[in-house]
């Protein structure tokens, strides 16, 4: 399969270890992944401030720069979303780039979707090194594209890990992109709740596949003095195939 990984800003300037993981695990499976150079955003924070004429300009190149990929593959469930819930608003009149549109769309998944509705694959045969108590943040955007219980189902396939369940599963963490920064008091106060329902699980790490909430909930555990490892699902699994995630 001829796969482009679309990194995400966040991703590629804080976790870029994610993205190594992502793409060495695609190649376990037999993939041919390739990562184009001149991808930049995906236009989701001009498309939510209301700045929908930049947002478009940002799609056309994603589409440009994406087209020629059998499957374009993110770590990000919100950028996953922009792409697939917003760019056909976006695009909706310009016809000069309704084929690339359509592929691009269809072709466009988060990781985990990918493992799961296109390589299918079966992680029973995978040990983590040493056991660990793991639990699960779903995030909003992942809910948003149909994605729901996929990688904790995988998760639960690795030996050696010891799945804790989180309450209030369906809840924002309160990072929301720009509603962080609006509505900081509201955002503060939804995160520090998650992270008590992080603490009252009692394990030591917990997977979370996005960004930006990877960044506010471990902002919140760390100012909380908790311990827990905030960490995506494509490091585990890295972690349980032996995988080194921090060089190439």
């Amino acid at each position: 399969m001829n796969v482009a990984l679309f990194i995400t800003c966040l991703t590629d300037q804080f976790y870029p270890q994610v993205g190594v993981a992502v793409t060495k695990i695609l190649e376990r499976y037999g993939c041919k992944v390739s990562f184009p150079q001149e991808q930049t955003c995906c236009g989701q924070p001009f498309f939510n401030n209301g700045y929908h004429d930049e947002a478009r300009d940002l799609a056309r190149r994603f589409i440009r720069i994406f087209e020629p990929y059998d499957y374009i593959v993110s770590p990000s469930g919100s950028c996953c979303a922009m792409v697939r819930e917003q760019f056909e608003y976006l695009l909706k009149d310009d016809h000069a780039y309704e084929h690339g549109l359509h592929h691009v769309t269809r072709n466009t998944y988060e990781f985990v979707e990918f493992l799961h509705k296109v390589l299918q694959v079966d992680f029973s045969e995978l040990k983590l090194p040493e056991p660990a108590s793991v639990s699960y943040h779903y995030t909003c955007h992942l809910r948003g594209i149909g994605v729901k219980d996929e990688a904790v189902r995988l998760l639960q396939q690795i030996k050696g890990v010891e799945f804790k369940p989180l309450e209030k599963t369906d809840q924002c963490c309160g990072f929301g992109g720009t509603f962080a920064v609006k509505y900081p008091a509201i955002s503060g106060a939804i995160v520090e709740d998650k992270a008590k329902c992080i603490a009252d699980t009692g394990a030591s790490t917990l997977i979370c596949n996005d960004a930006g909430c990877t960044m506010n909930i471990a902002g919140m555990l760390h100012r909380r003095g908790q311990t827990t490892r905030v960490r995506h699902l494509a490091e585990v699994i890295a972690e349980a195939m032996g995988l080194d995630v921090n060089s190439w």
